[in-house]
């Protein structure tokens, strides 16, 4: 699983360019989201750089930081949300999807995630958050649930032919015009970002 994680991330990071309205952005929760990111990634391209041999770390270290990473940052992510539901474009301008990004990255706690989805989806109806990045937490969550997803955005790479394929769908025959309003391209684009 932790294969698919890396990988999904990294191959995507999407940035949207559409703010919601023209409202002073938050600069101290901005900065906060940008740490919090940085420390995200940090310990996943460790992991890209230990696959090429390139790492300082060896594996044992890099899951242990990553997960310490990841379990402060869930931390400071339940934290931003009490304080200010969810941080839409308005609010945390392009960091906003960074911090979904953090939010992903919550597996240990489906409930949390389901929260912050719930939260997103009343942002997104007012253009202040991305449809792309709610699909992302959707199906993610789905997946968590051991449940079919939606829009085919949680993968698996076979470690031996190294086709990537979706997890399980729930409606395959649906998954592109599902994924079109979401403003996400075909699942079969979206796949070849994997190899």
């Amino acid at each position: 699983m932790k294969i698919i994680i890396v990988t999904l991330f990294s191959s995507l990071i999407i940035l949207s360019k559409s703010y919601a309205q023209t409202v002073k952005h938050d600069t101290v929760l901005i900065q906060k989201i940008d740490s919090m990111f940085k420390d995200d990634q940090l310990w996943r391209k460790e992991y890209f750089k230990l696959q090429k041999k390139e790492s300082q770390y060896d594996e044992e270290t890099i899951n242990r930081k990553w997960a310490e990473a990841d379990s402060l940052n869930e931390i400071k992510a339940k934290t931003i949300i009490k304080q200010y539901g969810y941080p839409g474009y308005s609010l945390a301008g392009e960091k906003s999807d960074k911090f979904w990004a953090i939010v992903q990255h919550c597996d240990d706690d489906i409930a949390f995630q389901e929260k912050v989805l719930a939260l997103m989806k009343t942002e997104v109806a007012k253009n202040n958050a991305g449809k792309e990045t709610y699909a992302l937490l959707t199906d993610r969550v789905l997946v968590n649930k051991h449940q079919k997803q939606i829009y085919g955005t949680q993968v698996r790479t076979d470690p031996k032919t190294h086709k990537t394929t979706p997890l399980p769908l729930k409606y395959p025959k649906k998954a592109d015009a599902l994924r079109k309003k979401m403003g996400m391209g075909p699942l079969r684009e979206y796949l070849k970002l994997f190899n």
